[in-house]
């Protein structure tokens, strides 16, 4: 079990992100969109999306650090294990909270709002059980790492060790295995909602709008003055393009 779990999953998961990104780009360019439902309300959109999108930013960064950056590193660098751990409570259980208000509050506006909840597809349904799920238990791993729920567990030292090894193509099981019950569950959460990305409106995390940084400007022109058509007075003097004596 331990072998399907964290040897064949996670790579299942990454083949179906990529193929499936991929196959999204070839043929479903035009619903490669957030598919916004602004229009239909805005209220709960303004305080909703916010505090989501600046709290998962700061969570993936979190993630980052924590996952790829090895303890030797922040070690060598001066920072203690208590001020990492500190840092990494204040700044993730901030953030989490913050991303689990954002998605409950647009989840709620789409449940209660009649043309919104019309335009929710059954994969943005599955997306919100399986992103909701992996924040909830985010947090809970962030409590019980640092000691608050139960023993304080270090994380760096069984699942980053998993995790890098990944990118070796010889994954660390025992590594993995030696993680609390509540780590393993996140993981796989984690690797359920990388998988359906490909399928729902997260696909357009990969969108950067790098060419509206350098676009030219919009030039309006006005429809009297079109280059390829002169102007031209008639016989009474009158401004026209027609040519005079012409029809």
């Amino acid at each position: 079990m331990n072998t399907l779990l964290w040897a064949a999953v996670p790579y299942v998961a990454i083949a179906i992100l990529v193929v499936g990104t991929f196959w999204r780009y070839r043929y479903d360019k035009l619903g490669w969109t957030t598919r916004s439902s602004q229009l239909y309300e805005s209220r709960l959109l303004r305080i909703g999306s916010p505090l989501f999108h600046f709290g998962i930013l700061v969570v993936i960064i979190g993630h980052i650090i924590g996952l790829v950056i090895p303890e030797s590193w922040t070690d060598a660098m001066g920072v203690s294990h208590d001020a990492y751990h500190i840092q990494a409570l204040v700044l993730g259980a901030i953030a989490g909270f913050s991303t689990l208000a954002g998605v409950a509050i647009l989840i709620y506006r789409r449940r209660t709002n009649g043309p919104v909840f019309m335009a929710t597809t059954r994969n943005d349904k599955a997306m919100y059980v399986a992103l909701v799920a992996a924040i909830i238990t985010g947090l809970a791993t962030t409590l019980i790492g640092a000691g608050i729920v139960a023993d304080e567990h270090n994380y760096r030292e069984t699942v980053s060790i998993w995790f890098r090894s990944l990118f070796t193509l010889n994954p660390d099981i025992d590594a993995m295995a030696e993680a609390p019950l509540s780590f393993q569950i996140h993981t796989l959460f984690g690797l359920l909602l990388i998988a359906t990305i490909p399928f729902t409106r997260l696909v357009h995390m990969f969108s950067a709008p790098i060419g509206y940084l350098f676009r030219p400007y919009i030039v309006y022109r006005s429809r009297d003055a079109r280059p390829d058509r002169p102007i031209y007075r008639n016989r009474d003097g009158v401004r026209t393009r027609q040519r005079a004596g012409r029809r």
